[in-house]
Protein backbone atom coordinates (compact mmCIF):
# COMPACT_ATOMS: atom_id res chain seq x y z
CA UNK A 1 0.00 0.00 0.00
CA UNK A 2 2.94 2.32 0.93
CA UNK A 3 4.87 1.79 -2.20
CA UNK A 4 1.12 2.58 -4.21
CA UNK A 5 1.22 6.14 -2.70
CA UNK A 6 4.08 6.53 -3.71
CA UNK A 7 4.31 5.66 -7.31
CA UNK A 8 1.53 8.16 -7.37
CA UNK A 9 3.50 10.74 -5.74
CA UNK A 10 3.95 12.99 -8.96
CA UNK A 11 0.18 13.00 -9.71
CA UNK A 12 -0.37 14.53 -6.03
CA UNK A 13 2.40 17.01 -6.71
CA UNK A 14 1.28 17.76 -10.12
CA UNK A 15 -2.39 18.49 -8.67
CA UNK A 16 -1.23 20.91 -6.14
CA UNK A 17 0.40 22.79 -9.07
CA UNK A 18 -2.37 23.20 -11.23
CA UNK A 19 -4.47 24.26 -8.53
CA UNK A 20 -2.45 26.61 -7.61
CA UNK A 21 -1.99 27.51 -11.03
CA UNK A 22 -5.40 27.70 -11.87
CA UNK A 23 -5.96 29.77 -9.31
CA UNK A 24 -3.66 32.56 -10.08
CA UNK A 25 -4.34 32.55 -13.78
CA UNK A 26 -7.64 33.49 -12.86
CA UNK A 27 -6.30 36.14 -10.07
CA UNK A 28 -3.78 37.48 -12.25
CA UNK A 29 -5.15 40.33 -13.94
CA UNK A 30 -6.25 41.99 -10.55
CA UNK A 31 -3.16 43.75 -9.96
CA UNK A 32 -3.21 44.95 -13.37
CA UNK A 33 -6.20 46.41 -13.80
CA UNK A 34 -5.97 48.42 -10.40
CA UNK A 35 -3.24 49.99 -12.20
CA UNK A 36 -0.06 48.12 -11.03
CA UNK A 37 2.26 47.47 -14.10
CA UNK A 38 2.75 43.31 -15.08
CA UNK A 39 6.31 44.13 -15.25
CA UNK A 40 6.39 45.05 -11.27
CA UNK A 41 4.30 41.82 -10.37
CA UNK A 42 7.26 39.93 -11.69
CA UNK A 43 9.36 41.41 -9.05
CA UNK A 44 6.56 41.09 -6.71
CA UNK A 45 7.15 37.34 -7.49
CA UNK A 46 10.19 37.21 -7.17
CA UNK A 47 10.17 38.22 -3.78
CA UNK A 48 7.39 35.40 -3.34
CA UNK A 49 9.38 32.51 -4.65
CA UNK A 50 11.50 33.68 -1.41
CA UNK A 51 9.43 31.76 1.22
CA UNK A 52 8.58 28.37 -0.23
CA UNK A 53 12.48 28.36 -0.85
CA UNK A 54 13.02 28.61 2.18
CA UNK A 55 10.46 26.36 3.48
CA UNK A 56 11.90 23.62 1.29
CA UNK A 57 15.26 24.27 2.49
CA UNK A 58 14.54 24.17 6.16
CA UNK A 59 12.93 20.29 5.06
CA UNK A 60 15.88 18.97 3.65
CA UNK A 61 18.02 20.86 6.89
CA UNK A 62 19.47 23.50 4.87
CA UNK A 63 21.96 21.32 3.28
CA UNK A 64 23.14 23.54 -0.09
CA UNK A 65 24.59 22.02 -2.88
CA UNK A 66 27.49 24.28 -4.30
CA UNK A 67 29.04 22.11 -6.76
CA UNK A 68 29.56 23.69 -9.78
CA UNK A 69 27.63 21.24 -12.30
CA UNK A 70 24.37 21.52 -10.06
CA UNK A 71 24.52 25.26 -9.47
CA UNK A 72 24.72 25.47 -13.30
CA UNK A 73 21.54 23.23 -13.78
CA UNK A 74 19.61 24.90 -11.58
CA UNK A 75 20.46 28.75 -12.48
CA UNK A 76 19.78 27.60 -15.84
CA UNK A 77 16.62 26.58 -14.65
CA UNK A 78 15.83 29.96 -13.46
CA UNK A 79 17.08 31.95 -16.11
CA UNK A 80 14.96 30.10 -19.00
CA UNK A 81 11.98 30.07 -16.65
CA UNK A 82 12.02 33.89 -15.64
CA UNK A 83 14.01 34.93 -18.87
CA UNK A 84 11.41 33.65 -20.74
CA UNK A 85 8.57 35.59 -18.61
CA UNK A 86 10.08 38.90 -19.37
CA UNK A 87 10.45 38.58 -22.98
CA UNK A 88 6.85 37.95 -23.18
CA UNK A 89 6.04 41.03 -21.78
CA UNK A 90 7.82 42.85 -24.51
CA UNK A 91 6.21 40.08 -27.38
CA UNK A 92 2.85 41.54 -26.05
CA UNK A 93 3.52 44.60 -26.95
CA UNK A 94 4.02 43.46 -30.66
CA UNK A 95 1.18 40.80 -30.96
CA UNK A 96 -1.69 40.25 -29.85
CA UNK A 97 -2.28 37.30 -26.89
CA UNK A 98 -4.98 35.58 -29.42
CA UNK A 99 -1.75 34.58 -31.45
CA UNK A 100 1.29 34.99 -28.93
CA UNK A 101 -0.63 31.95 -26.12
CA UNK A 102 -1.78 29.93 -28.42
CA UNK A 103 1.91 29.52 -30.29
CA UNK A 104 3.76 29.42 -26.36
CA UNK A 105 1.34 26.95 -24.79
CA UNK A 106 2.73 24.16 -27.31
CA UNK A 107 6.10 24.46 -25.05
CA UNK A 108 5.59 21.03 -23.78
CA UNK A 109 6.35 19.73 -27.06
CA UNK A 110 9.85 20.29 -26.78
CA UNK A 111 9.79 18.76 -23.18
CA UNK A 112 8.32 15.80 -24.35
CA UNK A 113 11.10 15.33 -27.59
CA UNK A 114 13.54 15.61 -25.37
CA UNK A 115 12.54 13.33 -22.46
CA UNK A 116 11.67 10.61 -25.19
CA UNK A 117 15.66 11.12 -27.27
CA UNK A 118 17.49 12.10 -24.52
CA UNK A 119 15.66 10.60 -20.92
CA UNK A 120 14.76 7.83 -23.13
CA UNK A 121 11.37 8.21 -21.24
CA UNK A 122 8.44 6.05 -22.17
CA UNK A 123 5.13 5.25 -21.70
CA UNK A 124 1.67 3.41 -22.12
CA UNK A 125 -0.55 3.71 -24.86
CA UNK A 126 -2.89 5.57 -22.47
CA UNK A 127 -0.10 7.90 -22.08
CA UNK A 128 0.77 8.56 -24.87
CA UNK A 129 -3.35 9.52 -26.22
CA UNK A 130 -3.38 11.54 -22.76
CA UNK A 131 -0.27 13.78 -24.05
CA UNK A 132 -1.82 13.77 -27.49
CA UNK A 133 -5.35 15.17 -26.74
CA UNK A 134 -3.36 17.64 -23.44
CA UNK A 135 -1.06 18.79 -26.37
CA UNK A 136 -3.90 19.78 -28.82
CA UNK A 137 -6.33 20.80 -25.56
CA UNK A 138 -3.56 23.72 -24.40
CA UNK A 139 -3.97 26.05 -27.59
CA UNK A 140 -7.68 25.56 -26.99
CA UNK A 141 -7.54 26.56 -23.95
CA UNK A 142 -5.12 30.09 -24.44
CA UNK A 143 -7.17 30.71 -27.69
CA UNK A 144 -8.58 34.30 -27.32
CA UNK A 145 -11.14 35.78 -29.42
CA UNK A 146 -9.51 38.21 -32.06
CA UNK A 147 -9.94 41.98 -31.17
CA UNK A 148 -9.70 44.60 -33.21
CA UNK A 149 -5.60 44.20 -32.98
CA UNK A 150 -3.79 45.01 -36.23
CA UNK A 151 -0.45 42.91 -36.78
CA UNK A 152 2.32 43.75 -39.15
CA UNK A 153 4.45 41.30 -40.75
CA UNK A 154 5.70 38.56 -38.66
CA UNK A 155 8.50 39.77 -36.24
CA UNK A 156 6.27 38.46 -33.38
CA UNK A 157 7.51 35.01 -34.07
CA UNK A 158 11.00 35.43 -33.19
CA UNK A 159 10.13 36.31 -29.36
CA UNK A 160 7.44 33.84 -29.05
CA UNK A 161 9.61 31.22 -30.11
CA UNK A 162 12.28 32.17 -27.88
CA UNK A 163 9.61 32.04 -25.36
CA UNK A 164 8.33 28.27 -26.42
CA UNK A 165 12.10 26.65 -26.60
CA UNK A 166 12.26 28.25 -23.02
CA UNK A 167 10.01 27.24 -21.35
CA UNK A 168 9.67 23.81 -23.02
CA UNK A 169 13.52 23.40 -22.67
CA UNK A 170 13.19 24.45 -19.00
CA UNK A 171 10.93 21.87 -18.02
CA UNK A 172 13.53 19.32 -19.42
CA UNK A 173 16.29 20.79 -17.54
CA UNK A 174 14.04 20.67 -13.79
CA UNK A 175 13.76 16.71 -14.91
CA UNK A 176 17.52 16.47 -15.74
CA UNK A 177 19.01 17.86 -12.37
CA UNK A 178 16.33 16.00 -10.52
CA UNK A 179 18.50 13.17 -11.10
CA UNK A 180 21.88 14.63 -9.37
CA UNK A 181 20.54 17.08 -7.26
CA UNK A 182 17.49 17.86 -4.67
CA UNK A 183 14.60 19.42 -6.08
CA UNK A 184 14.73 22.25 -3.01
CA UNK A 185 18.79 22.98 -4.39
CA UNK A 186 16.38 23.57 -7.45
CA UNK A 187 13.88 25.94 -6.48
CA UNK A 188 16.73 27.69 -4.67
CA UNK A 189 18.49 28.37 -7.50
CA UNK A 190 15.43 29.44 -9.21
CA UNK A 191 14.44 31.51 -6.60
CA UNK A 192 17.59 33.06 -7.19
CA UNK A 193 17.54 33.68 -10.75
CA UNK A 194 14.41 35.50 -10.18
CA UNK A 195 15.55 37.96 -7.74
CA UNK A 196 18.88 38.54 -10.31
CA UNK A 197 16.29 39.39 -13.21
CA UNK A 198 14.34 42.24 -11.26
CA UNK A 199 16.34 44.93 -12.08
CA UNK A 200 15.43 44.13 -15.38
CA UNK A 201 11.25 44.02 -14.90
CA UNK A 202 11.90 47.39 -12.93
CA UNK A 203 13.62 48.77 -16.12
CA UNK A 204 11.27 47.65 -18.71
CA UNK A 205 8.41 48.86 -16.37
CA UNK A 206 7.15 52.91 -17.35
CA UNK A 207 6.88 54.46 -14.32
CA UNK A 208 6.13 57.93 -15.93
CA UNK A 209 2.32 56.15 -16.26
CA UNK A 210 0.13 55.99 -12.74
CA UNK A 211 0.89 53.16 -10.81
CA UNK A 212 -1.24 51.96 -8.29
CA UNK A 213 0.91 51.72 -4.84
CA UNK A 214 -1.80 50.47 -2.56
CA UNK A 215 -2.77 47.35 -1.57
CA UNK A 216 -4.80 46.42 -4.75
CA UNK A 217 -1.54 47.04 -6.59
CA UNK A 218 1.30 45.16 -4.89
CA UNK A 219 -0.41 44.27 -1.91
CA UNK A 220 -2.95 42.14 -4.17
CA UNK A 221 0.16 40.84 -6.37
CA UNK A 222 1.88 39.45 -3.71
CA UNK A 223 -1.05 37.40 -2.58
CA UNK A 224 -1.56 36.18 -6.12
CA UNK A 225 2.20 35.79 -7.52
CA UNK A 226 2.25 33.60 -4.24
CA UNK A 227 0.11 30.57 -5.67
CA UNK A 228 2.57 30.71 -8.71
CA UNK A 229 5.40 30.16 -6.47
CA UNK A 230 3.88 27.16 -4.35
CA UNK A 231 2.96 25.69 -7.94
CA UNK A 232 6.17 26.24 -9.02
CA UNK A 233 7.42 24.31 -5.68
CA UNK A 234 5.62 21.65 -6.26
CA UNK A 235 6.18 21.06 -9.87
CA UNK A 236 10.33 20.88 -9.48
CA UNK A 237 8.52 17.90 -7.07
CA UNK A 238 6.24 16.16 -9.82
CA UNK A 239 8.90 15.64 -11.93
CA UNK A 240 11.64 14.51 -9.31
CA UNK A 241 8.53 11.86 -9.05
CA UNK A 242 6.99 11.52 -12.51
CA UNK A 243 8.31 11.74 -16.29
CA UNK A 244 8.71 15.03 -18.07
CA UNK A 245 6.73 13.90 -20.93
CA UNK A 246 3.67 13.23 -18.73
CA UNK A 247 3.88 15.65 -16.19
CA UNK A 248 4.18 18.93 -18.57
CA UNK A 249 1.28 18.50 -20.80
CA UNK A 250 -0.79 17.20 -17.72
CA UNK A 251 0.08 20.80 -15.59
CA UNK A 252 -0.20 22.87 -18.88
CA UNK A 253 -3.86 20.83 -19.78
CA UNK A 254 -5.52 21.11 -16.53
CA UNK A 255 -4.14 24.33 -15.03
CA UNK A 256 -6.23 26.82 -17.33
CA UNK A 257 -9.40 24.40 -16.86
CA UNK A 258 -9.14 25.30 -13.47
CA UNK A 259 -8.56 28.93 -14.60
CA UNK A 260 -11.74 28.99 -16.71
CA UNK A 261 -14.16 27.54 -14.29
CA UNK A 262 -12.94 30.09 -11.68
CA UNK A 263 -12.99 33.01 -14.13
CA UNK A 264 -16.69 32.10 -15.00
CA UNK A 265 -17.50 31.60 -11.36
CA UNK A 266 -15.99 34.74 -10.27
CA UNK A 267 -16.25 37.06 -13.18
CA UNK A 268 -19.01 35.28 -14.89
CA UNK A 269 -17.46 35.26 -18.17
CA UNK A 270 -18.44 33.01 -20.54
CA UNK A 271 -15.91 30.85 -22.00
CA UNK A 272 -15.73 30.35 -25.93
CA UNK A 273 -16.68 27.16 -27.99
CA UNK A 274 -13.03 26.71 -28.23
CA UNK A 275 -12.03 27.29 -25.17
CA UNK A 276 -15.27 24.44 -23.66
CA UNK A 277 -13.89 21.59 -26.49
CA UNK A 278 -10.16 22.44 -25.09
CA UNK A 279 -11.57 21.93 -21.71
CA UNK A 280 -13.65 18.84 -22.33
CA UNK A 281 -10.03 17.25 -24.32
CA UNK A 282 -7.94 18.70 -21.02
CA UNK A 283 -10.07 16.70 -18.88
CA UNK A 284 -9.97 13.75 -21.14
CA UNK A 285 -5.86 13.74 -20.76
CA UNK A 286 -6.09 14.37 -16.90
CA UNK A 287 -7.99 10.97 -16.77
CA UNK A 288 -5.36 9.00 -19.10
CA UNK A 289 -1.99 10.54 -17.80
CA UNK A 290 -3.40 10.40 -14.25
CA UNK A 291 -3.23 6.24 -14.91
CA UNK A 292 0.59 6.82 -15.68
CA UNK A 293 3.07 5.54 -12.90
CA UNK A 294 5.96 7.16 -11.61
CA UNK A 295 9.08 7.39 -13.07
CA UNK A 296 11.10 3.64 -13.27
CA UNK A 297 14.57 5.23 -13.48
CA UNK A 298 16.91 3.73 -10.69
CA UNK A 299 18.37 6.81 -9.54
CA UNK A 300 15.17 8.36 -9.06
CA UNK A 301 14.17 5.38 -7.03
CA UNK A 302 17.23 5.20 -4.70
CA UNK A 303 16.36 9.02 -4.04
CA UNK A 304 12.85 8.33 -3.57
CA UNK A 305 13.71 6.05 -0.48
CA UNK A 306 15.99 9.24 1.22
CA UNK A 307 13.27 11.62 0.72
CA UNK A 308 10.26 10.85 0.81
CA UNK A 309 10.07 10.78 4.12
CA UNK A 310 11.09 14.30 4.61
CA UNK A 311 8.59 16.07 2.15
Amino acid sequence: MKSKIHSKLWLLFAAITTISWGLWGALIEIPEQAGFPATLSYVVWSLTMIPPSMVALWIIGWKMDFRLKPVLMGLTVGFLGAGGQLILFETLVIAPAYLVYPFISLSPVVTILLSYVILRERTRIFGWVGIGIALIAIPLLSYTPPGNAVVEGYMWILPALLVFLAWGIQAYVIKFANKTMKAENIFFYMMLTGLMLAPVALFMTDFSQPINWGFEGPGAAALIQILNAVGALFLVYAFRYGKAMVVSPLCNAVAPVITVVLSLIIYAVIPHVVTMAGMILAITAAFLLSMEEDDPDPVVQKQKKEEVTTI
